[in-house]
C-alpha cells in the first residue's frame, strides 16, 4: 500500500471519528451531576466532560469520607479540568430541605446555567422490611425522592425557557426486580421513575427530554464491603444477571451520554435497563 493510500485511509478514519463524536457532542453544554464525586456519578461526569460539557459536581463530604475517599470530589473536578472543561464543586447534604434547590442555583451561577441535570445521589439501607425503622425510611424519602423533586423544580423552568434540556434520573433494576432487603429503596426508585415519565410528557414540547437509567449490580463504593471476600463477591456476581458479572461505573457512562446528548434527542420517557439482563 502506498504512502498516499495510507494517508488517505487515515484521513477518512479521522473524518469518520469526528462525525461520530459530533453525534454525541456536549460542546457548550453545562451539566450538574449529583453524587458526582464517586462511582456511577463520577463516570458520567467525566464522560460528559470528554464530550465537551462543563460539569458541576454535587457531593456530600460525609458520604465521601465514609467511603474512605474524602478527596474524591476534588480529584474528579481536577480530571474534568484536565479535559479542558470548567468544573465546579457543590457540597450539600440532601437530607436538609432546600439544599437540592441551592445546589442547582449554585451550579447555575458557577457555569452560567444548567442544561443537563443528572440525578444520581441516593442512599439505601439493606434491611428486612419488618425491621425498617421510621428514621431510615424518612431519610431515604428525603434524599431519594424529595430532593429529586427539588432539583427538578429548580432546573426545569430554565431548560423550558431556553428550549433545550436533558434530565437523566438514575434508577435501579430494583424497580422491576425487587430485592427483599431493599424494599423502601426500590419503592422510591419506582416513584422517581414514575415522576420522570410524567415530566417527560409535560416537557417534550419544549425541547426537554427526561429519561431514566436503571443500573443492575455495579461495582461501586456503596457495595465495596461486599467485595472484601473475593469468593463471596464471585457468588454474588454469578447470581446477579445472565451475564454472571457485575457492571462497572464506566459501563453506565455510555448510556448516560446517549440520553444527554443530541444522539438521544428523540428519546424521552425511556427507562434504559443497563443490567446485564437482570431485568429479563
Amino acid at each position: 500500500m502506498s504512502n498516499e493510500s495510507t494517508s488517505n485511509d487515515a484521513a477518512l478514519r479521522r473524518q469518520a471519528a469526528d462525525r461520530l463524536a459530533e453525534r454525541f457532542s456536549m460542546a457548550g453544554r453545562r451539566a450538574l451531576v449529583t453524587g458526582g464525586s464517586v462511582s456511577i456519578g463520577r463516570s458520567i461526569a467525566l464522560a460528559l466532560a470528554d464530550a465537551g460539557a462543563d460539569v458541576a459536581i454535587h457531593h456530600a463530604a460525609a458520604a465521601d469520607a465514609a467511603f474512605g475517599k474524602p478527596a474524591a470530589a476534588e480529584e474528579t473536578a481536577g480530571l474534568i479540568r484536565t479535559r479542558g472543561r470548567r468544573s465546579a464543586l457543590i457540597e450539600a447534604d440532601f437530607e436538609k430541605p432546600g439544599e437540592a434547590r441551592r445546589t442547582v442555583e449554585a451550579a447555575s451561577q458557577a457555569l452560567g446555567g444548567v442544561d443537563v441535570l443528572v440525578v444520581c445521589a441516593s442512599i439505601q439501607y439493606r434491611t428486612p422490611f419488618e425491621e425498617v425503622m421510621a428514621e431510615q425510611m424518612e431519610r431515604q424519602i428525603q434524599i431519594n425522592f424529595r430532593a429529586s423533586v427539588e432539583l427538578l423544580q429548580a432546573a426545569l423552568p430554565a431548560m423550558k425557557e431556553r428550549g433545550w434540556g436533558r434530565v437523566l434520573t438514575i434508577g435501579s433494576v430494583n424497580q422491576t426486580t425487587p430485592e427483599a432487603q431493599l424494599s423502601i429503596y426500590a419503592a422510591l426508585k419506582s416513584a422517581q421513575h414514575n415522576l420522570a415519565i410524567n415530566l417527560a410528557r409535560q416537557y417534550a414540547p419544549f425541547g426537554v427530554t427526561v429519561n431514566n437509567l436503571s443500573p443492575g449490580l455495579i461495582a461501586t463504593e456503596r457495595n465495596k464491603w461486599r467485595r472484601v471476600d473475593p469468593q463471596d463477591w464471585a457468588a454474588i456476581e454469578r447470581g446477579s444477571s445472565p451475564m454472571s458479572r457485575a457492571g462497572t461505573p464506566d459501563e453506565m457512562a455510555g448510556a448516560a451520554l446517549l440520553l444527554c446528548s443530541e444522539a438521544g434527542s428523540f428519546i424521552t420517557g425511556a427507562d434504559l435497563q443497563a443490567t446485564g439482563g437482570r431485568h429479563l
